[in-house]
């Protein structure tokens, strides 16, 4: 039986590449025309937002919540604010929250170098996903 598999599969791969050979000859020839197929790919937003990211860095614009947690006295109070009011067009514009106490105003000026701006990626901003990213 495992001969007799080992044969079909044999002459299934040599009519296959034939055929294939074939094919090619005959768009060669002008027989038909044979087109490649097309592959269409589907590009996920987020994750190509994800390779302008700056390693270690924070995105005001579309870093989630959890992501401030690298950052002491950020998570979950301040770094909510930030979300809140985003977006931001520069690093220092997150300065000018509303409602910051001083202590909050001071842990920002002193992280300022640990953000960054991107464009806004409506991928990673949808349905309070900066809030709630789905990491369980």
């Amino acid at each position: 039986m495992k001969r007799f598999v080992g044969i079909i599969t044999a002459l299934l791969l040599i009519v296959g590449s034939l055929s294939f050979a074939g094919t090619a000859q005959a768009s060669e020839m002008g027989v038909f025309n044979v087109q490649s197929p097309t592959i269409i790919a589907r590009i996920n937003t987020a994750d190509a937002k994800r390779k302008e990211l700056v390693k270690g860095k924070l995105d005001l614009n579309n870093s989630d919540v959890r992501e401030f947690r690298k950052l002491p006295g950020f998570y979950p109070g301040l770094a909510s604010k930030i979300i809140q009011n985003a977006p931001y067009n520069d690093v220092q514009d997150v300065l000018d929250i509303p409602g910051l106490s001083s202590s909050q105003l001071e842990r920002l000026q002193a992280n300022l170098d640990e953000f960054f701006i991107t464009d806004v990626e409506a991928s990673m901003n949808a349905g309070g996903d900066r809030y709630n990213p789905g990491l369980y």
